[in-house]
């Protein structure tokens, strides 16, 4: 393979990750009202705290379905029996919804391990912060779609694209979370 084959797939492989990549982003614009924990806690501390609602959840969630579809059309144009990896159509409605929803699974998750530690919401915590919704994609996607996964991230020299991902998401989560501080979105840059 040269190293032009490699980049290709390097950025297919994050090309295929946008719809995992967008929904905690759009959480944020779309959050409020009730929250996931209904105000409860456990052990003495908040389950997930004030920044994990329903309404965040699910429209962040499907905020990436619906990136993910516009990427589907958008491939389907150049590659319309594999839509640049995604797969058949049926199969790859099944894995936005899984990266979509393992992401916003991903984040609440770290949620919960950032109450167990003590931490208050939106006090850093690096690396938590910037994989907890990567590998929350893709241990959902594993899940469900384990072919996708290893055909895409690990197989042979895919393996390229899933380590272009742990090594960029960093770069990448703190650009987003100074946009949305600038934007008024978020109460922290990072």
């Amino acid at each position: 393979m040269d190293v032009v084959g490699v980049i290709a797939i390097m950025f297919t492989g994050l090309w295929l990750f946008l719809p995992a990549m967008v929904p905690n982003s759009a959480a944020v614009v779309f959050g409020g009202e009730t929250k996931m924990d209904f105000g409860k806690s456990w052990r003495g501390k908040r389950i997930f705290g004030d920044g994990k609602s329903w309404r965040g959840f699910f429209g962040g969630a499907f905020s990436g379905i619906a990136l993910g579809l516009v990427l589907i059309g958008i491939s389907w144009i150049w590659d319309p029996d594999n839509f640049w990896g995604y797969g058949p159509f049926w199969g790859n409605v099944g894995v936005l919804a899984c990266l979509s929803f393992g992401a916003v699974l991903g984040d609440l998750c770290g949620a919960f391990i950032k109450r167990r530690l003590g931490m208050e919401r939106g006090q850093k915590a690096p690396i938590l912060d910037q994989y907890d919704f990567v590998i929350g994609a893709f241990l959902v996607t594993a899940l469900f779609f384990p072919d996708w996964v290893y055909a895409n991230y690990i197989e042979g020299w895919h393996i390229a694209a899933l380590i272009f991902i742990i090594v960029i998401m960093f770069a990448i989560h703190r650009v987003v979370n100074i946009i949305g501080y600038r934007m008024g979105l978020k109460k922290e840059p990072w």
